[in-house]
């Protein structure tokens, strides 16, 4: 009997399969037409192999982290190799306030749960804290030397954004009891546990999470915890060999908080709602409503990690086995610290110009805002020390953004075009969605100027052609009313014009000059007027006439390193700039249109900053068929002395 080999999961093909093997046997002879009760049957024989052979191929593909598409599978997966995917994180704001209460009460206790209200785009979240905060009071006396009042500061408290919840599990000591949280989105660093056991009073002993076995005994009161489906987490404990086992009748008591993730941050006001207790445990309630002073707005709120993300990050953290060694490693281990990381910078200090032994630079970019603040890098340093070899030391580093700009002269066919706005802002919705990216957006992130041309070319039908020119930019933060020096790494090779002009900054004043002033650039040059080859030039700060033309102010102001793309300012006292924030914009041209984020400069592709020109094509249109009066544009760039 012929063999046949199913080799796709077409239906069609299936079904020709059979009658290929049914025509190889001689027994049959009415399975070749459609009518006959046979043709029924081989349909139904086709349909069952279709649907059995996608089932298995889903299964299969189900089975593997690479493959796998549904949640509960990756996590699953994801299980197997140690790795627990990263909870909602709740925003975080720090507040203070002073909450004076009737009576003499040395302490006040702020309990845990609900401490305020926030709002922010005329909507309200609330805030609470996952454990209760005592200090102690201040009191008030009256004329008569009598207590009549305690005050109690409250500074500096970090508060969560989301709900506070609590649950309570009795230990059966059954082999099957799960201690499964029924809430989804919960943020897992919330996550208090107490076990009481016979002997022990109020909540009972706290027990600290874990991420791993290492370092743990049978004595160890600790927990795990595990993602299981609808984003809900199960507690683990020890079994007497890694871990303290829990005795039979003890009591888990069980609190977190339930978070809106991203869509608390933002709120920077706040009102009062908590709840305090005196001293003697009694309820206290303030005689009058606290206000409330942010310290910080509420942020770092963060989703529930990607199946993305998961697949990506799961055998990395594998293979560095909770350890910092390799760049890889460290990039692992702070998504694991700290949640809140788009983007991880790590460079060795042996690759810097000098070199810098034993020290591991590190720049984050965090997913919401620019900087991380000083509390969260000394968290990360210290948390960093459980995973790194002796003898090496961190420093993070404030992120380095390298923004990219175009100039771009866009022309269109004016009969295909409702109006130019439009079509202006497709164009601009079409950077900006090429601006997310997975090319840009990130450490060594990539601008690819063939895909802009692409992106922009392909908007509408009404566009015929786009020349566009690409500018770098960095932003000097200078420190105003003082002498400093500068220096700004923009990771790319500058495009040298011999006239200069290649280096163009946003307008500020100097010590000395009342006038606004500008850099510029003016390369090393030889006697005829040649570029004398050595890829330098002098950094000079000019007074801005005219758009066009300028007066020297200083003449050496600075080095311009075209070659490694480094611009470095000598000293000079800076005493306001054009920009807010003190913040001076230094352009450059590249030499390459494709622009990369070299080491640890992180590329964004800057489209709000960008200039998109409407030209009219006038040969397209028709209404010049002989390119008399086309009007042409330029391919390369400004001779404007001032950055526009």
């Amino acid at each position: 009997m012929p063999f046949t080999k199913f080799t796709n999961l077409d239906f069609d093909q299936i079904k020709t399969s059979i009658k290929d093997y049914l025509r190889a046997n001689s027994d049959f002879t009415d399975f070749d037409f459609e009518g006959s009760n046979f043709s029924v049957l081989i349909d139904t024989l086709a349909y069952n192999t279709y649907i059995t052979a996608f089932n298995s191929n889903m299964i299969v593909n189900e089975s593997f982290l690479d493959s796998a598409t549904v949640r509960e599978n990756v996590v699953s997966l994801a299980r197997n190799i140690g790795y627990v995917p990263r909870s909602r994180t709740a925003a975080q704001a720090t507040v203070s306030f002073d909450v004076t209460t009737s009576g003499n009460t040395p302490t006040l206790t702020l309990q845990a749960g609900l401490v305020c209200v926030g709002s922010a785009n005329d909507t309200s979240y609330v805030f609470s804290i996952p454990e209760k905060i005592t200090t102690t009071t201040t009191q008030n006396v009256n004329a008569s030397g009598n207590i009549v009042s305690s005050t109690a500061s409250f500074n500096d408290i970090v508060i969560y954004q989301g709900t506070y919840l609590s649950k309570s599990f009795i230990v059966d000591g059954s082999l099957d009891q799960r201690f499964i949280l029924e809430n989804s989105f919960i943020d897992t660093s919330t996550i208090k546990v107490y076990v009481k056991g016979a002997s022990d009073t109020g909540l009972g002993r706290e027990y600290g999470r874990v991420d791993n076995i290492l370092n743990i005994n049978n004595t160890s009161e600790t927990y795990l915890i595990q993602e299981i489906t609808d984003e809900r987490y199960e507690l683990l404990f020890g079994d007497g060999v890694f871990g303290k086992k829990l005795e039979n009748d003890a009591v888990i008591n069980v609190s977190y908080i339930v978070t809106d993730g991203t869509e608390g941050n933002g709120p920077a006001t706040f009102t009062y709602a908590g709840s305090t207790v005196s001293s003697s445990n009694q309820v206290s309630l303030p005689t009058v409503t606290p206000t409330i002073t942010t310290i910080t707005a509420a942020s770092n709120g963060g989703n529930i990690e990607s199946i993305d993300s998961i697949k990506y990050f799961a055998p990395r953290l594998y293979s560095s086995q909770y350890r910092a060694v390799t760049a890889r490693d460290y990039e692992s281990v702070i998504q694991q610290i700290y949640p809140n990381t788009e983007s991880v910078s790590v460079v060795g200090g042996e690759e810097l110009d000098p070199p810098e032994f034993g020290t591991v630079f590190i720049t984050i970019k965090p997913k919401n805002g620019e900087f991380v603040s000083d509390f969260d890098k000394q968290g990360i340093l210290s948390n960093l020390k459980g995973y790194t070899l002796a003898g090496i030391n961190q420093k993070i580093l404030d992120l380095k953004l390298l923004y990219v700009e175009l100039d771009a002269n866009v022309y269109y066919d004016q009969s295909k075009v409702t109006t130019v706005s439009e079509l202006k802002t497709s164009i601009t919705n079409g950077l900006i969605t090429y601006a997310s990216s997975t090319d840009l957006n990130k450490f060594g992130g990539r601008f690819k100027y063939s895909k802009m041309l692409n992106v922009i070319d392909t908007i509408d039908d009404a566009i015929t052609s786009n020349i566009t020119t690409v500018k770098i930019r960095r932003n000097l933060k200078a420190l105003t009313n003082q002498f400093a020096q500068y220096e700004l790494c923009y990771g790319n090779q500058f495009h040298i014009n011999p006239s200069g002009r290649n280096i163009k900054s946003t307008g500020f004043t100097i010590q000395g000059q009342v006038d606004t002033v500008y850099f510029t650039d003016i390369p090393n040059k030889l006697a005829d007027g040649t570029l004398d080859g050595s890829g330098k030039g002098v950094l000079a700060i000019v007074k801005g006439d005219t758009e066009f033309s300028g007066s020297l102010v200083v003449a050496s102001a600075g080095i311009v390193d075209y070659m490694k793309g480094e611009v470095i300012i000598s000293t000079v006292n800076i005493t306001s700039t054009q920009r807010d924030n003190n913040i001076v914009e230094i352009q450059a041209f590249p030499e390459s249109n494709d622009v990369i984020g070299l080491k640890d400069l992180y590329l964004s592709f800057a489209v709000g900053d960008s200039n998109i020109n409407m030209i009219k094509d006038t040969i397209t249109s028709g209404e010049q068929i002989s390119g008399v009066g086309y009007k042409t544009t330029s391919s390369y760039a400004n001779g404007a002395l001032v950055r526009g």
